[in-house]
């Protein structure tokens, strides 16, 4: 089990942190991406899903993934939480299970939505030195041009 803050036994959405391993949490599929392949030839999907505190993105796995369909109400078992491009990913990993308990009903909220870049997670990446990448998950109309370029806020000008 996880250290933290639990619904009837399963971590909830909002709780998750980079790191965090070994959490159950339940969901309702939202979206599903399209397939892709890795350099190894596993196929990975990510998914929107929710439950009733936010949405996040989780990806799976091979044959796992090809089972999941929108609507479908989830157990995520022994999964963890971890950054990808900068943005929270909820994996199910090799440890992990998936088992649909559900379908169509259940109270979910698509805000806030936990997969979109955090400006605190962004800052502690900062602080420890590591260069600051544009997270691939942020809206490019939204993302000023010189900071894809540079990864800073700031021109050379200053401004």
């Amino acid at each position: 089990m996880s250290n933290t803050p639990t619904d009837a036994g399963n971590t909830l959405i909002k709780d998750l942190k980079p790191g965090l391993k070994n959490v159950n949490v339940v969901f309702i599929v939202l979206e599903i991406g399209r397939v892709t392949k890795t350099k190894d030839g596993h196929e990975v999907r990510s998914c929107k899903v929710a439950d009733k505190t936010g949405s996040i993105t989780v990806s799976v796995w091979d044959e796992a993934g090809s089972f999941i369909q929108t609507g479908d109400i989830i157990r995520l078992t022994r999964g963890y939480a971890s950054l990808f491009k900068g943005c929270l990913t909820l994996y199910s990993g090799r440890a992990g299970d998936l088992q649909k308990i559900g379908e169509f009903c259940m109270v979910f909220s698509e805000v806030p939505n936990f997969s979109e870049p955090n400006p605190e997670v962004l800052a502690q990446i900062n602080q420890i030195n590591k260069p600051l990448m544009a997270p691939q998950c942020l809206i490019p109309q939204m993302v000023p041009h010189h900071f894809l370029e540079t990864g800073h806020l700031e021109q050379e000008d200053g401004v």
